[in-house]
């Protein structure tokens, strides 16, 4: 089994839906379920149809969440420094075709979130990225073409 790199941040945070399942949504299944048995005939019974629907895909959500949290290596960022790019880095970048900065932390598969500057240790940029040093320029390839960047600034926090 592999281990599943993730941060403190992102362990809590999987520990918390995984709470949030298991204590909110499941008893919410569970009373559907039941309010929908009491219409009747369950073969014919849409709302019963799909809370067993909901409740199945909840269940699967929660076991690959589990085995996910089972194999997770958590990572101590706090630990972690200096100038070459690693899991946990916060990376600045600047595009050399458009001089525009990006900033970027590589963090594991469940983490990334693109809209906050997370990005995936298994994306493209991550890869790229990876045992790189400040003041290297790396060359990406993205669907779009290949693209140049300059690493400015290593930061774990």
């Amino acid at each position: 089994m592999d281990k599943v790199p993730m941060t403190a941040e992102g362990f809590a945070a999987l520990e918390a839906e995984i709470k949030h399942l298991k204590t909110v949504e499941r008893p919410r299944i569970i009373k559907a379920i039941a309010e929908a048995r009491e219409h009747g005939d369950l073969s014919e019974n849409a709302e019963y149809h799909a809370a067993k629907e909901q409740q199945g895909m909840t269940e699967a959500r929660v076991a690959d969440l589990e085995d996910k949290l089972s194999r997770a290596e958590v990572i101590d960022i706090s630990k972690l420094s200096g100038n070459q790019v690693m899991f946990g880095a916060t990376v600045t970048l600047i595009d050399e075709d458009t001089e525009a900065k990006v900033k970027y932390r590589i963090v594991g598969e469940l983490e990334a979130d693109v809209k906050e500057g997370k990005i995936s240790i298994t994306s493209p940029i991550a890869r790229a990225l990876l045992n790189k040093n400040k003041g290297d320029v790396v060359e990406v390839s993205t669907p779009g073409g290949g693209k140049s960047y300059e690493i400015v600034k290593v930061e774990y926090k």
